[in-house]
């Protein structure tokens, strides 16, 4: 049997496990507001409390980040992606039978070390089955996922937990996981010089094109996390991520607490209106995808491509958050407006996201590649602890500050792409 672009079976099946990699950790995000009284929890520190259940998170999620890239060099994303995802679907489930909040950071820290895998597994599969040209627009499919994610999980999370209660709403998103490794392992047979189902042209399509086939890998040195860090392109993926990506964890995070303090919202309301920023953000992961790979096709040097998507994004991040920073009083009162704003933030952020996830596969070839993109999602989790545990001091007042904060790393994070680079792509 042959699958005629059996690629992009692939990268939408790694794109659907993104969206249930979101179901599962925005799921405590959306009912926290609503049960933290459950466990003795006073108002006041309900903040403080939920960046603490974050915070186990996201070191797991930080050292899963580089320990799981290892692995998908290792073992192949075929097997490493099967792991993490059975990993982080028995873990969500473990938080059904969370008693206090230490239980509750018990069940996070492994929830997160285990999601963690999915961010080197599909930047990995991307550098395997999609030739540089197309490599965009499936790392801007899978990013996607992470919208799409967020899109669906606020009114899914809001029904289960309406008509099941928050226990058996763990139970239920953690059956999704599961249910998907089985047609991942029928699919995703084998890496692409070896898989049956791949048509001859689609084969030599991918493999005539693409740096990281089975020759490149034996051929291309694997370095060390040491070797990697003494080049430049390193070290721009690495701080790039560390200044970004807690401006989406901003927002992933703290999105149903700040709509219940600013709007007063129930979780029927949260549900009605949280998907609208991520639907943006979902549109502007393909349309940032889609950009650079328009760029390619059309002559333009890959990583320049990429830098140019990134500096369109950022500019779309920096007009909104400036934007929502001088009329924030009054979108108290125009609750739509304030979600189209930050959905546009969330669309400039999805826009150059990919394609800095991308830069690991256009530095980096063979081995390292997974490697690479696990130290920069390392990276992304230490700032996003650091933004964290600043939310609930810099917003018992006002949530000015909040969006002032998310500025600010923007135009940050621009620089460090752009300067922290060699001139030549490492082999």
């Amino acid at each position: 049997m042959k699958v005629k672009g059996l690629r992009w079976y692939i990268i939408a099946l790694i794109a659907f496990a993104t969206v249930i990699n979101y179901i599962d950790r925005s799921a405590i995000n959306i009912m926290w507001p609503y049960i933290y009284k459950e466990f003795g929890i006073a108002d006041v520190d309900n903040k403080s409390a939920l960046a603490l259940i974050t915070t186990f998170f996201m070191i797991a999620y930080a050292l899963g980040q580089t320990f799981t890239g290892k692995l998908m060099d290792a073992v192949g994303t075929r097997l490493g992606m099967t792991i993490s995802i059975i990993g982080w679907s028995v873990s969500i489930a473990l938080h059904s039978l969370a008693q206090s909040l230490m239980s509750f950071n018990i069940f996070r820290f492994l929830l997160g070390f285990s999601e963690a895998g999915n961010w080197p597994g599909a930047t990995k599969s991307n550098a395997e089955w999609f030739p540089a040209k197309e490599r965009a627009i499936a790392q801007g499919i899978f990013g996607a996922g992470a919208s799409l994610g967020s899109v669906v999980s606020a009114p899914i999370i809001a029904l289960l937990y309406i008509a099941f209660g928050w226990k058996m709403t763990f139970v239920l998103i953690a059956a999704l996981g599961l249910i998907w490794v089985i047609p991942w392992l029928v699919i995703n047979k084998a890496a692409p010089e070896k898989h049956p189902w791949l048509t001859e042209k689609e084969r030599n399509y991918i493999l005539d094109t693409n740096p990281d086939t089975n020759t490149s890998v034996e051929v291309a040195p694997v370095l060390t996390w040491k070797e990697l860090l003494k080049f430049r392109n390193t070290w721009g993926i690495i701080m790039g991520r560390f200044f970004i990506d807690p401006v989406w964890w901003l927002f992933v995070t703290w999105l149903p607490t700040f709509l219940k303090e600013q709007f007063l919202f129930d979780i029927k309301q949260i549900g009605a209106f949280t998907w609208l920023p991520y639907l943006f953000a979902a549109i502007g992961s393909l349309a940032g995808g889609y950009h650079s790979s328009w760029q390619v096709k059309r002559g333009v040097n890959a990583v320049k491509a990429r830098k140019n998507s990134i500096a369109f994004g950022c500019v779309v991040m920096l007009i909104s958050l400036v934007a929502i920073v001088y009329n924030l009083d009054d979108l108290k009162d125009k609750p739509t407006l304030a979600m189209i704003l930050i959905g546009t933030t969330l669309f400039g952020f999805q826009f150059l996201i990919g394609n800095i996830q991308t830069l690991p596969s256009d530095y980096f070839n063979g081995k390292n590649i997974g490697t690479v993109a696990g130290m920069g999602g390392t990276a992304a989790v230490a700032g996003t602890l650091l933004t964290t545990w600043a939310v609930p001091i810099i917003t018992k007042t006002s949530y000015v500050s909040f969006f002032v904060l998310a500025a600010v790393l923007v135009p940050i994070t621009w620089v460090c792409i752009k300067f922290i680079t060699s001139k030549k792509v490492i082999n």
